[in-house]
């Protein structure tokens, strides 16, 4: 199961590094709520087309728990999109990739806060390990840039995007019972309704930008991958591993955006890129075996 989690996860990681890669991408091509809206409608009729009788079976258990699967989209699919997008505005992109990087140590404290759930020693060390390894890829190598940055509006929102969805992963501990096609599908209408005020608000300032080609295959993979299956795997992980061995994985997003930069946008590679994959990679393991026994 350790070993089927891992894989979820980092293939999780994975696209959803590649996400950040589609968002640099994506600028001039299509604004950020047109594509936050595009992704999860292209993404409901998916869903709909391939997982309907499925869904069909399970209604009863949609309908009682309607109005949580509702959030759980609103909350961790666009409320985390719409604060990390605004904040972009206003900070720059390391900063938002180091405080990115609490994200595990919110879903420790709130587990503890919660459930009095400890992280062990190792858990804190693997923690740390992987959070050096983000800041390696922020500063580029240079530990001594990120003296020079300062705290700003961009990064208040950040700092409520990160709050938003360690909640959404703690929250996922009440999911209901039920097939992870139709788990997935309600939270997918809820992104979606959610995510149509912020397109019209967009709309009324001017800055919508409606996608040409490039802008329709960014949106078609951010779809497809970082909205379907990215959620699919990361809320089996979560469920199979428990949320605070999972969120550890979140630190893997920087070091795997930075490197599918380097293959897709033709960056440079560097010898830190690998210091910091080892890095992150090395601290989740730690993590990993020195996690708490689970009583027999």
């Amino acid at each position: 199961m350790n070993a089927r989690a891992y894989f979820y996860l980092s293939i999780t990681a994975l696209f959803w590094g590649g996400n950040s890669v589609a968002g640099k991408m994506a600028v001039g091509h299509v604004s950020p709520m047109m594509l936050t809206t595009l992704r999860w409608l292209v993404a409901l009729v998916v869903i709909l087309a391939l997982m309907t009788p499925q869904i069909r079976r399970d209604w009863d258990k949609i309908r009682r728990h309607w109005l949580q699967l509702i959030a759980y989209g609103a909350v961790g699919f666009t409320l985390f999109n719409a604060f990390l997008y605004s904040a972009v505005k206003y900070t720059s992109a390391i900063n938002a990739v180091i405080l990115q990087a609490g994200i595990p140590m919110l879903i420790f404290l709130f587990n503890f806060a919660l459930f009095r759930m400890k992280a062990s020693l190792a858990q804190v060390v693997g923690f740390t390990v992987t959070l050096i390894g983000v800041l390696l890829t922020a500063a580029h190598g240079d530990f001594a840039s990120l003296m020079w940055l300062r705290f700003n509006f961009g990064d208040a929102l950040m700092i409520l995007a990160c709050i938003v969805y360690a909640a959404y992963t703690v929250a996922l501990r009440w999911k209901p019972a039920m097939h992870w096609q139709s788990f997935i599908a309600a939270p997918a209408f809820g992104a979606l309704l959610s995510a149509i005020p912020l397109l019209f608000w967009e709309l009324s300032t001017g800055s919508a930008i409606v996608p040409d080609a490039t802008g329709w295959a960014i949106v078609l993979y951010a779809a497809i991958f970082p909205s379907l299956m990215s959620q699919v795997l990361y809320v089996r992980g979560v469920e199979m591993i428990g949320a605070n061995r999972a969120g550890l994985f979140i630190n893997a997003i920087p070091v795997f955006g930075t490197l599918l930069s380097v293959l897709l946008v033709g960056e440079a590679f560097q010898p830190f890129h690998l210091v910091a994959l080892a890095l992150v990679l090395g601290g989740i393991a730690i993590a990993e075996r020195g996690r708490p026994k689970l009583p027999r």
